[in-house]
């Protein structure tokens, strides 16, 4: 006898090799069954998602769900339920001295799953708003390594790297500083960094030729200038980065995705290692929604399915070295998410305002969060 149990849904777990029919089971919380380990069994709740694609739960690697903390702060529950998201992580909202807010009255309280980068700035992002944009590394007495070191080396059970924001907007004249102290802390507790990059100075070379394996470039597909070619061509410094392990995330958001980019650099195979949504209050009503439209969009480019959700499940998981998320196994985590292709006429936006249409989208049909059924609250674009 299970809790729950999905049937006549495609299972598609590109980590594993899997794309075929199989009812998935799940039973206190984690998988309880599969294929033929569940013909003919019973379980308290079942829902037929024939014609549905049953996934790992998606993970969205750049968030910003402080909600309550921070202006930009998202209701990680809301989101879950329009996108099926099972796992968030949080792209620094919050730094060290913040932290604690965080975690006791948001991530611990949580239905779906949250992780942190936690921000080398003390006071995580603070301002950021329709009406102000403050950068949180422009003055660089609010970076304390030794208080990022103390903050993250007592949370590692949530906090999953280290998040800096480089750039004229978020550091003002700081240049790299910001880098270089995110990357020590990081260094010191061997995690990784997430580093935001938005108008030089610095340019993106230096971000690159700094950043180390398994370090994250968010804002990959960003538009000029720091976009990732130059006269239409991939940057040199973007292959090599990439050869030596740096993980390029999509990372949506108000400003980050520019069609023109993404079309160029997938035309010449440099397609993105993770998509994820930056959604934050800015973006939240367009143009980046949630985890779901961005993957759409990706979708209408051209991406295959399997594609898609191996950079929202496995990719994500392997970024923050999390090994159990990202896969669905029997006695593995208890999360998936039930998708669909829906045909229509669709039209996206990107952060340039370019418009983008397209005969498909991707619906979600509910998800499983820790083995319990979430319905979808779907809502228009």
């Amino acid at each position: 006898m299970h809790d729950l149990i999905l049937r006549g849904g495609t299972l598609l777990d590109p980590g594993q090799g899997i794309n075929h029919r199989a009812d998935v089971a799940f039973s206190a919380g984690r998988v309880s069954g599969m294929g033929e380990q569940v013909v003919g069994a019973e379980a308290g709740v079942e829902h037929h998602v024939d014609g549905s694609f049953v996934v790992p739960g998606l993970i969205d690697l750049h968030t910003h769900v402080y909600w309550g903390g921070t202006a930009l702060g998202v209701d990680a529950g809301s989101v879950a339920r329009a996108s099926g998201t099972t796992t968030f992580v949080d792209a620094g909202s919050a730094g060290p001295g913040n932290y604690a807010g965080f975690l006791r009255h948001v991530i611990e309280p949580s239905g779906p799953r949250i992780l942190a980068f936690l921000n080398i700035s003390f006071a995580g992002i603070f301002g950021f708003w329709r009406s102000l944009m403050v950068g949180e590394c422009a003055d660089l007495r609010l970076l304390d390594v030794g208080e990022a070191l103390r903050v993250a080396g007592e949370n590692l059970a949530t906090i999953v790297g280290i998040k800096v924001r480089v750039g004229r907007i978020a550091g003002g004249s700081s240049g790299m500083a910001p880098l270089e102290m995110a990357i020590e802390v990081a260094e010191e507790l061997n995690l990784p960094v997430m580093a935001h990059i938005d108008l030089p100075p610095p340019n993106l070379r230096q971000i690159l030729e700094r950043l180390r394996p398994g370090d994250i470039l968010t804002h990959c597909f960003r538009p000029f200038p720091n976009a990732p070619l130059v006269g239409g061509r991939i940057r040199e410094s973007a292959v090599l980065a990439r050869e030596n392990g740096v993980i390029f995330d999509v990372g949506h958001g108000m400003g980050s995705l520019c069609f023109d980019t993404a079309r160029r650099m997938m035309e010449q195979g440099f397609l993105p290692d993770v998509i994820s949504s930056d959604v934050h209050a800015l973006c939240i009503d367009g143009p980046a929604y949630d985890l779901l439209v961005t993957l759409s969009k990706f979708l209408a480019l051209g991406m295959p399915l399997g594609d898609l959700v191996e950079r929202a499940t496995l990719r994500p998981a392997r970024a923050v070295r999390r090994p159990e998320l990202g896969c669905l196994r029997t006695g593995g985590l208890g999360d998936a998410t039930v998708l669909a292709i829906e045909e229509g006429a669709y039209t996206y936006l990107d952060c340039t305002g370019e418009k983008m249409t397209s005969n498909r989208r991707l619906i979600c049909k509910g998800c499983v969060v820790a083995g319990a059924f979430l319905p979808v609250e779907p809502r228009e674009i």
